[in-house]
């Protein structure tokens, strides 16, 4: 396994795109440099000071909400965020803009935390936006006093939308406003009964965005301490001037917000970061909103977050993909401005070079049937020496027995053959992989229902006689394990699209998303495997070990097939 920094090393071709001058970015204290950066008085002497805080080092942060799992999309802009830093010699701060304490759970700051460390990075420093509780009030009120914020009471209905009426209270006094604001502060409105909004027109036509609205939900780090709480809109920019964020780097739906980004640091005369836009990452046949997520949770069409099929980070990590694979992934797309939406084989490709050279080799069947071996060369079972990795055996050797009892994939028998088919059958015999023998049908066992219950065969030597046409894979002496099998969670490339699904996302599950092989056959090499623990069983695909496994059961995951098409054999 791979230590952090080198899981983070292999998105090095996303690094190189992200150095300041493939992207143009500003130089540190440059901002001004930039194109539509509003600048004041005061801009100049705000960036020495800057300077001087961060000796000119490039400063970054992933400011996920703790509402909910990070999904592949996320896994874009932590490389994009902790990848630009490291390339240029900066930091990246982890900042949970934990401003909306309803939707908040312990369980979603551990888990995003545990993903970026997955990922292979390691904050300068964990944040948090409630750290600055006091600071972004002070400014609250300095905001008032500047004449730049009123409290307002037209209510959230009134609000939505871009064509909303102006405020009747747009134009109250200063010390009005001080003095409600004050009273919000205290618990003396109701939910909904004021807000605090600032005075101006953002890009997309919408007027005076909420800066605080009243929330009596206690708070998972400060209590009942508050009872009003910031927006993003107010507390993301002046967070970002408070750590000397260097480049802000939000996804391309932020783009609306760069204004309201200047306009509040400028409006209060302290240091303003860069809001650099990017697009968002995309998978077809995926569903990443936490609210529709939630719905497939209720509906039992999946199990949790971090069920196999979806495309949260802690359901790939389950699954079985590497992080190091969706770097890469990460990587191959690339940092665009446009939107990309990508399908999802191109992801497994990124799984399978990985696990290739990672995932050491073992044999697993999973429709077992078995064989009797008539003229077994030994009086008990041999030890058989398998290449962890068949083309590098300098990778290691395991042990598995091999006894006069094997069982084969019931799919590499035929008792009549066809054209092309060059498995086992009667007259067509076939050597079994890393035994130097070759096997041939002498009898066919059947039950009383006509179905083959078992096969005789008789064995010898593959160098004395014909090469058969194939070798196939087996078991001896066995565990029983249970494998999950997994396909698309959905049938259409856009559920989501009314045009393409009219029933809904719900209406699209695919009814063979998931095969459980409740009594598969794997060889006793992986006994002491551990959760996560990967392998490639030979000619089925890559798995990895479910964190459902107990001591007396196994329980696997396939992480991907072998090839793009499962079909092909």
């Amino acid at each position: 396994m791979m230590e952090n920094g080198e899981v983070a090393d292999q998105a090095l071709s996303l690094m190189e795109q992200l150095r300041g001058e493939a992207l143009k970015f500003h130089k540190p204290g440059e901002n001004y440099k930039t194109p539509g950066y509003v600048t004041t008085p005061h801009t100049m002497d705000l960036l020495k000071q800057h300077l001087e805080i961060t000796g000119g080092q490039v400063r970054t942060r992933f400011p996920p909400e703790p509402n909910g799992i990070l999904h592949v999309g996320h896994a874009k802009a932590i490389n994009f965020n902790f990848g630009y830093a490291k390339a240029n010699d900066g930091i990246c701060f982890l900042r949970f803009d934990d401003t909306n304490p309803e939707k908040e759970e312990a369980k979603f700051f551990t888990a995003i935390y545990d993903m970026v460390a997955w990922l292979g990075y390691s904050p300068y420093k964990v944040t948090y936006a409630s750290d600055y509780f006091d600071q972004l009030y002070a400014w609250a009120v300095e905001l008032i006093h500047r004449g730049q914020a009123y409290v307002c009471h037209q209510r959230g209905e009134e609000l939505k939308g871009h064509n909303s009426l102006p405020s009747p209270w747009r134009d109250r006094p200063v010390e009005e406003s001080l003095l409600l604001f004050e009273a919000m502060r205290k618990g003396k409105f109701a939910e909904g009964e004021a807000t605090l909004r600032m005075k101006l027109v953002m890009e997309d036509g919408k007027m005076d965005p909420v800066a605080y609205r009243v929330k009596y939900t206690p708070h998972h780090r400060t209590g009942d301490t508050w009872c009003i709480y910031p927006t993003y809109d107010y507390t993301h920019c002046l967070c970002d001037s408070i750590e000397h964020i260097t480049h802000s780097l939000c996804t391309k739906e932020f783009q609306a917000r760069r204004s309201s980004y200047f306009w509040l640091c400028n409006a209060l005369d302290v240091y303003c970061p860069v809001q650099w836009e990017y697009g968002r990452l995309n998978l077809h046949y995926a569903v990443v909103s936490k609210r529709k997520i939630l719905q497939l949770v209720a509906a039992g069409a999946v199990r949790d977050w971090d069920d196999p099929r979806l495309f949260t980070l802690t359901a790939l990590r389950r699954r079985g993909f590497p992080p190091e694979a969706i770097n890469n992934f990460c990587a191959r797309v690339g940092v665009t401005v446009a939107q990309t939406t990508m399908e999802p084989h191109l992801l497994e490709a990124c799984v399978r070079d990985v696990l290739n050279d990672t995932a050491p080799r073992a044999m697993a069947v999973l429709e077992p049937l078995q064989v009797i071996i008539t003229n077994f060369p030994a009086t008990k079972s041999l030890d058989i020496q398998v290449p962890n990795f068949p083309a590098d055996e300098t990778k290691g050797f395991h042990q598995v027995p091999f006894g006069p009892m094997v069982f084969i994939e019931r799919t590499d028998f035929k008792e009549e053959s066809e054209p092309g088919y060059k498995r086992l059958a009667w007259g067509q015999p076939v050597g079994l992989r890393h035994t130097g023998y070759v096997i041939e049908l002498q009898n066919v066992v059947k039950g009383p229902s006509g179905c083959v219950e078992s096969l005789e065969v008789t064995c010898r030597r593959a160098d004395t006689g014909e090469k058969p046409k194939a070798f196939i894979h087996w078991v001896s002496q066995p565990l029983t394990c249970e494998i999950r099998l997994y396909e698309r969670l959905f049938q259409h490339k856009n559920p989501e699209d009314p045009a393409e699904v009219p029933g809904g996302f719900l209406s699209d599950l695919n009814p063979a998303s998931l095969q459980v092989v409740e009594a598969a056959l794997v060889d006793c090499s992986v006994a002491l495997a551990k959760p996560f623990d990967k392998f490639q069983f030979e000619r089925l695909g890559y798995f990895s070990v479910d964190p459902d496994s107990s001591q007396g059961q196994l329980v696997f995951n396939r992480t991907v097939t072998l090839k793009e098409d499962p079909g092909k054999v």
